[in-house]
């Protein structure tokens, strides 16, 4: 029991360091993720200026009226923490391309005859993708302050632990379900087709862009299953809402039952269908 217990720590500690090199060694891909959510709150969140479309009000009615749709009186502000959500999808969506990488390169072979145990070959690749995302969210969330995000009155930098527990929650049961997809792929199109077919109802059926309230009743419904809500309510609570505790509390629970839930069902199939 205590070999096994080393293998695991050690096999999890080395393979974890192998995929943060490989990400390091590849600047490109860094730049390409956080380039395209700076671009979607540069373009998209200050030209959709919502709070133009209110100018004749008087401001106390105006920003009254923005804060009973979106929480707060600033849409970019609003949008602006919604791709940090957008931003940690698409790192955990990519996560189980790795895995068909090392299997047509031999390396996953390699690994396989060693003693690690599979569960940590796995979870090694969805520790990468939560350090990943939390990184790239801390680099989205400056740029957002620097372009004008307007924090909450209840934001403090404690906040920012909060941020990052939610993102590490959300960004483990994601990676994991992906990761199943492509468990016993060679072909790198199978999570190319997965991916696409998933990322943008994902997104779209979320509260990234626009309030749940805001949505006809039957996409209400899906949002309120939809796990990038939750995610993306809780850093809102933590960032540029006034926090509601049982909101929050909410959020954290829904997360962490899916991170469990999924873990649970990645960690039984890479121990069995993971082969060489």
């Amino acid at each position: 029991m205590m070999e096994f217990r080393q293998n695991t720590i050690r096999g999890l500690w080395a393979l974890t360091g192998r995929e943060i090199k490989k990400w390091l060694k590849d600047p490109l891909i860094l730049l390409v993720t956080i380039v395209q959510p700076l671009i979607w709150m540069a373009l998209l969140g200050k030209s959709m200026n919502i709070g133009a479309l209110l100018s004749n009000l008087p401001p106390e009615i105006r920003d009254q009226m923005m804060r009973s749709a979106f929480g707060t009186s600033d849409y970019f502000s609003y949008m602006a923490v919604g791709m940090i959500s957008f931003t940690v999808i698409f790192t955990a969506m990519f996560t189980g391309m790795s895995v068909v990488w090392d299997r047509r390169l031999g390396f996953l072979d390699k690994v396989l005859s060693t003693p690690v145990p599979r569960s940590a070959i796995i979870f090694a690749k969805v520790l990468n993708s939560t350090i990943r995302s939390i990184f790239q969210a801390t680099l989205i969330l400056l740029a957002a302050l620097a372009l004008g995000l307007k924090l909450g009155p209840t934001f403090t930098p404690l906040n920012i632990f909060g941020i990052y527990a939610v993102i590490f929650l959300f960004s483990t049961g994601l990676s994991f379900l992906f990761l199943s997809f492509t468990l016993r792929s060679t072909k790198i199109e199978t999570p190319m087709a997965v991916v696409n077919l998933i990322n943008l109802p994902l997104v779209f059926t979320s509260n990234i862009f626009f309030p749940n309230s805001l949505m006809p009743s039957w996409l209400q419904t899906v949002a309120k299953i939809n796990p990038v809500s939750y995610l993306t309510d809780a850093i809102r609570q933590l960032t540029i809402f006034e926090m509601d505790t049982g909101a929050l509390l909410l959020d954290l629970t829904y997360l962490g039952i899916l991170a469990v839930l999924l873990s649970a069902v990645g960690i039984f199939l890479a121990r069995r269908y993971l082969s060489r």
